[in-house]
């Protein structure tokens, strides 16, 4: 039966690699590999530099192919998704089918970790449901941009006894109340943080964390909001895109 492994490779450093993950790259025959475009093209070379640096055989290859994208603008946003995901689906259904022999395994390389802000999981439900194609899957967790964020900033996720969040920038945006102690904020389009009310909350940012990019702020949100926006600015037009995340703190 084929076999299917979704791959957590961290953060961005090649040396957040795990051993469980190295074990899955060296069983891998082949490496499905989603292109999002020229602007992307860094997330593609990591992919394949980790590969040639932990894979100690040269008997695997590599399969591209172009990764749909969500429908942007005046939209609605849970809708965009599920019709993003539903045209994942089918290109990692022809992925299973055309590219895969009945007796291989096959390699998914997800950033940070599978279970975190990622849809390669339950999209292999799902074509697994629709009984349309039979696969084994595993999942081996990765270094999330959480954990790496707070390495980096050398500060503990949460303080003692206190509460932890992770929410998405859309929902900090639309006005959410948390009553957490700490809030992580991932997928910010709009530099939500200017939406927090108190201004004496603290901010630790980080953005292409673990790369040779790697942007870090720090402090109060009244000091730091303005160049946060600036630098996220400057960063995206110089690279086309940005990956960042933070973590949010009351005072």
């Amino acid at each position: 039966m084929k076999k299917l492994l979704v791959i957590g490779i961290g953060a961005g450093n090649p040396d957040y690699i795990t051993l469980q993950a190295v074990k899955a790259l060296n069983s891998a025959d082949v490496f499905f590999l989603m292109d999002k475009g020229q602007s992307k093209d860094k997330l593609i070379d990591l992919r394949r530099d980790i590969c040639e640096r932990y894979i100690t055989h040269k008997a695997y290859r590599f399969v591209e192919a172009p990764s749909p994208e969500r429908e942007r603008g005046e939209v609605d946003y849970r809708a965009s998704v599920e019709d993003l995901n539903l045209a994942r689906q089918s290109t990692f259904e022809r992925l299973i089918h055309e590219q895969m022999a009945d007796d291989e395994c096959a390699g998914f390389l997800v950033w940070g970790d599978p279970a975190l802000y990622d849809s390669t999981i339950r999209i292999l439900q799902a074509i697994l449901d629709s009984g349309r194609c039979e696969f084994e899957f595993e999942v081996i967790p990765g270094i999330t941009s959480v954990q790496a964020l707070c390495a980096r900033h050398k500060v503990p996720l949460n303080r003692i006894g206190q509460s932890i969040e992770i929410t998405t920038g859309r929902r900090l945006a639309a006005g959410q109340v948390s009553d957490a102690d700490s809030l992580v904020v991932m997928l910010d389009a709009q530099d939500a943080y200017h939406q927090v009310a108190d201004p004496q909350t603290e901010i630790y940012w980080g953005a292409y964390l673990g790369t040779p990019d790697e942007l870090l702020i720090h402090g109060k949100l009244e000091d730091v909001a303005q160049e946060i926006e600036r630098v996220r600015k400057a960063a995206r037009l110089a690279n086309g895109w940005i990956m960042d995340t933070y973590l949010l703190r009351k005072p």
